[in-house]
Formats: structure tokens, sequence, C-alpha cells
């Protein structure tokens, strides 16, 4: 009877051969699971989480840039219909600096040096002495608009958003049948 040692054959292939077969293994393990993070897809926040954001990262500028005496002078807190059960939301406030004497462009210049330190927003628009910041992930604008010496003025809104989280279409739930 004609007797192989399987071990011999196993080692036997070619290191190539052996390596090719690891990187199919490897791909078709971890490719399905790339595939599945990347689809799931972060969904927008509720013009209500939007303006707390909004009402957060606004309120951390003035503590970063040491403003005193700070006024709320748009406290939001209310849906601004845009349509198609969307809404948005806006916050403004202003405080002094330090020193009365700062010129408007410094005191915005130090405000969009600390927004980046708050949350990651883009300089979507820098028109004489004002900022235009948007934030992508939470879906609001920023507008640093200091316009007199010593005094620091902040004004966003968020983009229209839906009032409640959409439901996925593709959950039970959120079939159209469904009553």
């Amino acid at each position: 009877m004609l007797r192989y040692n399987r071990s011999f054959l196993r080692y036997n292939r070619s290191p190539l051969l052996r390596l090719g077969a690891a990187l199919l293994a490897l791909m078709l393990i971890v490719l399905p699971a790339l595939v599945s993070v990347e689809g799931e897809k972060e969904p927008d926040p509720t013009a209500a989480e939007a303006g707390a954001a909004l009402k957060t990262h606004i309120l951390t500028l003035f503590d970063e840039v040491f403003a005193r005496n700070v006024q709320v002078t748009d406290p939001g807190g209310r849906d601004i219909p845009c349509g198609n059960d969307k809404a948005k939301r806006t916050f403004a406030a202003t405080g002094l600096d330090s020193d009365p004497e700062h010129p408007p462009d410094l005191l915005n210049n130090r405000m969009l040096g600390a927004m980046f330190s708050i949350a990651d927003y883009n300089i979507t628009d820098s028109s004489g002495t004002t900022f235009r910041l948007e934030n992508e992930p939470t879906k609001t604008v920023i507008l640093l608009e200091s316009t007199a010496n010593g005094t620091y003025f902040v004004r966003g809104e968020t983009q229209c958003l839906w009032l409640q989280t959409p439901r996925s279409r593709n959950s039970f739930y959120g079939h159209p049948f469904v009553v």
C-alpha cells in the first residue's frame, strides 16, 4: 500500500501560492466588514440637536477668548420653518474683550483661532472682517461678526433639518404600509 505524508504535501507548495491563499482568505474576511462599515452613514442631527450644538459652540467660544459680560442676543430654542417638515434654529451672543480698544478684525481673528479648538469648522467665506464657518457633522454655521472695538459678536444658525429623525425605510416600522 502506498502511503504519503500529508505534511509533506502541505509544506511543499510554492510560497507564492501560500501567500496568495492567505491574502484571498484575508480579503474574504475583511472586505465585507469594510463595506458594511462604509455603508452605514451617521444620520443628520435634528434641528433641536443641531441648535443645542450651536449654542454650546458659541458659548464655549466666549469662554475660550475670555469674554466678559456675555449677553445672549438671540436665545434660539424655537424652530424656524423651512418647509417639508424641516426647520432651522439660531443663536447669537455678544461679549466684551479685556481691552476696549482692540479692533474688530483682531477680535474676529482671535475667535477664529479659538473655533478650531472647539469643533471642526471650515472657513467658507471671509469677506472684510467677517468670517463664515461651517461644521458638516453638526450642520451648523457660525458667523464671527465683531464690528466695534472691544466687543465680540457671534451669531449662528443650523441648516434646514428634520424636526425628528426620519425612520429608515428599510426598518420594519419605517415600512410605508405599517400604520
